[in-house]
């Protein structure tokens, strides 16, 4: 969904912050110092329909020419007993294979492009197995959680680095963990205020989404009681990069497309409201932020728009939609897909008929030549069914599953 890390976090938050324990103290304890090593390393949150249960079989990973994905797809569903797991679609498109066997629902989890290996949350620990489910061991522990104030104690956002030797993940700030020595460095600290009266109050929370395909910038989210927008974190030097110029933009939470190089960052939104809709450009290395489509209460029509993708050729693809404005709020307006000029505007086209209301995520080919929606409903508003659609409106959309979520490539 989109924003769906922000929507949980700003829940989580406004409830703490409504029934704070006067006796609570964010804890001070840091893991072991291992930030030259991870350095080193580095230089080369739902609830599911009663029928999204994965159906199960035994792999069978085609690497002819002819198979349908480029790569496997990683992704959340339930299990037979109705517990969420990591699950990976191979590439012929048919065959589903369950990776994890958890006791309790997996909230996150990413995997390594290197050789498939998977790192999952569950039940406030972190989790390391190889890419059959194998091996499986806990890397971080998170302890007793805060009830009251969630925000305190909870991990988030495990993401690998493109070697596969360090991930990063969210636990009282930014934590980096190494494959290598089996030991996790905090490089930054959330920042959380007491206001007095036992009330904490978050200023700053910080959690990773995205490295570049170098290894040299990791995207973050930094996270506010209101809102939140998106840093730019410099493993090597431990610098921390902040926009400029984001006006109304929510710039945040992994809903965006980082270029090849790392230099440009596309961001989107189909919703008004707190935050302005449209379509954004973040210039990397600066900081900079353009707008490049804008829905407000102030623009009629309103340009709305969402998933970009910059594609290896410099077109963008993207779901967009021009909406008259009557001054309410728009929320899951109708998209349709469209390709343009990196700046959104320059060439546009619709390339399918279909509109897209209720999509939930969406994950892009690597060439652009098409895209992955979770198709969700009035009442699902995370994950949902898998549709393949091509960017040649010619060809047919095709179906897969009857349920992912957090869908990614694997390698």
């Amino acid at each position: 969904m989109k924003n769906k890390k922000l929507i949980t976090f700003l829940t989580l938050l406004i409830l703490a912050l409504a029934c704070a324990n006067p006796l609570a103290t964010p804890a001070a304890d840091h893991p072991a110092n291992v930030e030259t090593m991870v350095a080193a390393t580095l230089s080369a949150l739902t609830s599911l329909p009663a029928d999204g249960n994965t159906p199960l079989s035994t792999p069978a990973i085609d690497d002819s020419p002819s198979s349908l994905l480029p790569h496997s797809i990683y992704h959340l569903a339930n299990d037979a007993a109705q517990i969420m797991q990591v699950f990976r679609l191979e590439r012929d498109g048919k065959t589903v294979t369950q990776l994890t066997f958890e006791p309790s629902k997996v909230e996150d989890f990413d995997v390594s492009l290197v050789d498939g290996s998977i790192v999952f949350l569950t039940n406030h620990q972190l989790f390391l197995a190889d890419a059959d489910g194998g091996n499986r061991r806990m890397i971080f522990d998170a302890g007793a959680q805060n009830e009251v104030e969630p925000y305190l104690t909870r991990i988030n956002s495990p993401v690998f680095s493109p070697n596969g030797q360090t991930i990063a993940f969210g636990y009282k700030g930014l934590n980096f963990y190494s494959v290598v020595s089996g030991q996790s460095n905090r490089v930054l600290d959330d920042i959380i205020r007491d206001a007095g009266g036992g009330l904490l109050v978050p200023e700053e929370l910080y959690w990773p989404e995205m490295y570049s395909a170098d290894g040299s910038k990791l995207i973050i989210t930094l996270g506010y009681y209101e809102g939140a927008s998106t840093g730019i974190y410099y493993p090597n030097g431990g610098a921390l990069a902040r926009l400029n110029n984001e006006q109304r933009g929510i710039i945040c939470c992994g809903d965006y497309s980082l270029s090849g190089d790392g230099s440009s960052l596309f961001s989107a939104s189909p919703t008004f409201g707190m935050f302005a809709a449209g379509l954004w450009h973040v210039d990397t290395n600066s900081g900079d932020v353009t707008t490049l489509l804008l829905g407000d209460f102030d623009s009629n029509p309103a340009e709305v728009a969402d998933n970009p993708f910059i594609a290896p050729d410099g077109q963008l693809y993207y779901f967009y939609a021009s909406v008259p404005n009557n001054g309410d709020m728009v929320n899951r307006p109708p998209l349709q897909l469209v390709r343009s000029a990196a700046d959104g505007v320059t060439g546009r086209t619709v390339l399918r008929p279909e509109t897209f209301a209720f999509m939930n995520e969406a994950l892009w080919a690597p060439d652009g030549s098409f895209v992955i929606i979770a198709n969700g409903s009035e009442q699902i508003y995370f994950g949902g069914k898998a549709e393949l659609y091509y960017t040649d409106e010619q060809k047919a959309m095709i179906s897969l599953l009857p349920y992912v979520q957090s869908m990614k490539w694997g390698p």
